[in-house]
């Protein structure tokens, strides 16, 4: 038998030890398909047989720095589950472009020609993924009914606004009075938007399940950038939609607008950074990009009119939330078409064998100027006035201004304190690896108290303009937000991409650190007793002051109210996390949210010593418990970690000896 080296024999490629058939070595008329960047590659289920003619690829000559953008994605029809998804979205596109042409109420139709904007929004997505799952990339259409759908509750609790007070909508591309109006009934148009945004739901819930993959997650690009965009584009998704010169049109912001309108504007920006998190832990790149592709397109359709309506109506202008919304999505869909898997190369141990990822540096360098941000914006807004008061007498030709402060700007300023210390500290490499996880808890001080203080701004304005006693020489009393208003919600929102850099910090330093310590479970009691009592301190009034109600959580709720169960959430998820992290992490943790207990039970002193008369609530001694067990919890965990070192130095030491020579 010839060998195969022999001259005039071809030369036969034989398959490495252990290699897997067909990637290390492919028959002759199959090409070897690389694994795309990052991952895994899958061995087919039956590599004996051969693949059918529809499934093979051409040869590639694809290298590292050139790869297959689709190369993860093999499946080039959509299942009958996908198609019917696809088939919903294109019936919700298709009714909410048919709500643009008829009459949402018979009271009042849209203020300038938006059907053909409105139909194109709606149309454009369903009919891109039907045309990519045709084309042999179901995934990627898959992905763009999950981003469409992930926005639609929040924008059927949006367009609900109608049914409850539709002379309060700020939606001039479907409703603009001419008169004034109290209420107004529903017309056809607005249930044609309910089953839009029902059916695109629907869709969303059947190509999940025609598109989820148990295999793991990729490191992805721009997990980092891709969230913080759409904090951006949620936080100006909640500022006033367009500036109204126009009388029957009261442009607010969501804050100061009604309940419905305000919970869809909540869904949509809560939406916007989760789905985007989860698009890009999707394992299918085709799905990762879909998915962001499809979020983009569903805040265009929330951002989009209202910049239409500043530019075709004369008695309204545009905005800068829209058009700051519409940025910001914009460069998410450019990210969407371009590669989000990782390559696979490793970042190159110096000499002395400390192997750092260049990555770490800049997630840390971006958490903590971040966090520094935030205190400088909530400085400013502690010490910039919160309301500009013009009081104008009508004899007068010159109107008299002054400002007024909130009786919560030191609880305000006091948070800032507290944040500025672990931002400080992620920045320096020593104290980084402790400073960052109490930042991930600190910031939501920043919310609690930044609720508080904008609490006074909202409730002026929302007052109006209120006459005077004394007779026709009484003046008149205007109230605006003040400079410190705004910056105060800089604040909120620099908190929040803050609190994302901080988690994806996390994610990159639990990836790179090489200590293999246990989770402390003994700290289990201790954190689940402190999460209990948090729960019960930002529940309760933590002072009492004759004639004045505080805001809470299951009563008189109000403004701050959203800043307890911010505050209430992140102490609970803290004291969660902390008996799965390792011990260091975890008392980190647990400190942060004792710190945040701290700060709720300072309002006594900060908040009701401004108001005169406050006497301690069982708010203030359910926080000062909280404050204790969440204290003891770290205490347990920090010396936890001492105990389980003292424990390895022992081991090492025997390995190290038994591994000598005689």
């Amino acid at each position: 038998m010839p060998r195969p080296d022999q001259p005039g024999e071809p030369t036969r490629p034989v398959p490495a030890a252990g290699g897997t058939p067909g990637v290390s070595a492919a028959p002759a008329g199959d090409s070897a398909q690389p694994a795309s960047p990052g991952r895994t590659a899958r061995p087919s289920g039956n590599p004996s047989q051969p693949k059918p003619a529809a499934r093979r690829a051409e040869p590639q000559a694809s290298t590292g720095n050139e790869s297959d953008l689709w190369a993860d994605d093999t499946e080039t029809r959509p299942s009958s589950a996908l198609k019917t998804a696809l088939t919903l979205a294109a019936l919700g596109a298709v009714s909410l472009a048919a709500a643009a042409v008829v009459p949402v109420s018979p009271a009042a139709g849209p203020g300038f020609t938006s059907w053909p904007w409105l139909a194109l929004l709606a149309l454009a997505p369903a009919v891109a993924a039907i045309w990519f799952a045709g084309a042999g990339k179901p995934g990627l259409g898959g992905g763009l009914v999950l981003g469409l759908a992930v926005l639609a509750p929040g924008r059927l609790v949006l367009d609900l606004q109608f049914a409850a007070n539709g002379p309060l909508t700020i939606r001039p591309e479907l409703y603009l009075p001419d008169r004034f109006l109290g209420s107004s009934a529903v017309g056809g148009g607005f249930w044609l938007l309910v089953a839009g945004h029902v059916l695109t739901a629907a869709a969303g819930v059947v190509a999940w399940r025609a598109l989820r993959n148990h295999d793991e997650p990729e490191r992805r690009r721009w997990r980092l950038l891709v969230p913080l965009l759409a904090v951006v584009a949620g936080a100006g998704l909640l500022t006033a939609p367009v500036h109204s010169d126009n009388g029957f049109l009261l442009a607010r912001a969501a804050f100061e607008g009604p309940w419905p309108a305000l919970g869809g504007y909540l869904l949509v920006a809560a939406a916007l950074p989760l789905a985007a998190v989860l698009a890009l832990a999707a394992p299918a790149e085709q799905v990762a990009r879909g998915a962001l592709a499809g979020l983009a397109a569903g805040a265009f359709g929330v951002a989009a009119p209202p910049v239409l309506a500043g530019l075709f109506r004369d008695d309204l202008h545009v905005t800068w939330g829209p058009a700051l919304a519409l940025v910001a999505t914009a460069i998410v869909a450019g990210l969407a078409a371009t590669r989000l898997t990782e390559r696979t190369e490793k970042a190159e141990t110096d000499l002395a064998g400390s192997a750092k990822l260049p990555g770490l540096f800049w997630w840390r360098l971006t958490t903590g100027l971040l966090g520094l941000a935030t205190v400088i914006a909530a400085l400013i807004g502690a010490f910039a006035p919160q309301v500009a008061v013009t009081a104008l007498n009508p004899g007068a030709t010159t109107p008299v201004s002054a400002a007024a402060d909130s009786p919560a700007r030191w609880f305000l300023l006091v948070a800032a304190l507290v944040l500025a210390v672990p931002a400080a500290g992620v920045l320096v490499p020593k104290t980084a690896a402790v400073a960052r996880p109490v930042l991930g808890v600190a910031w939501a001080g920043i919310v609690l108290a930044g609720t508080a203080v904008l609490n006074t701004a909202l409730t002026a304005t929302q007052a109006g303009n209120l006459a005077g006693f004394g007779g026709a020489a009484a003046p008149v009393f205007s109230y605006d937000l003040g400079a410190g208003s705004a910056w105060t919600f800089a604040a909120l929102v620099l908190a929040a991409l803050a609190a994302l850099a901080a988690a994806g910090t996390g994610v990159v330093e639990r990836e790179d650190t090489g200590d293999g310590t246990e989770p402390d479970h003994r700290t289990l009691t201790p954190a689940a007793a402190g999460a209990i009592l948090a729960v019960a301190a930002f529940g309760l009034p933590v002072f009492a002051v004759p004639g004045y109600v505080a805001a809470g959580l299951w009563s008189h709720l109000d403004t701050p109210s959203w800043g307890l169960l911010t505050a209430a959430a992140v102490v609970v998820g803290a004291a969660a996390l902390a008996t799965r992290s390792r011990p260091k992490p975890a008392a980190a943790l647990l400190a942060g949210a004792a710190l945040l207990t701290a700060l709720h039970a300072a309002e006594l002193p900060l908040v009701g010593g401004s108001l005169g008369g406050a006497s301690p609530a069982a708010g203030f001694w359910v926080a000062l418990a909280a404050t204790a067990a969440l204290l003891a919890a770290a205490g347990m965990s920090a010396a936890g970690r001492s105990a389980a070192g003292e424990r390895h130095a022992p081991a090492e030491a025997r390995t190290h000896g038994e591994g000598r020579t005689p």
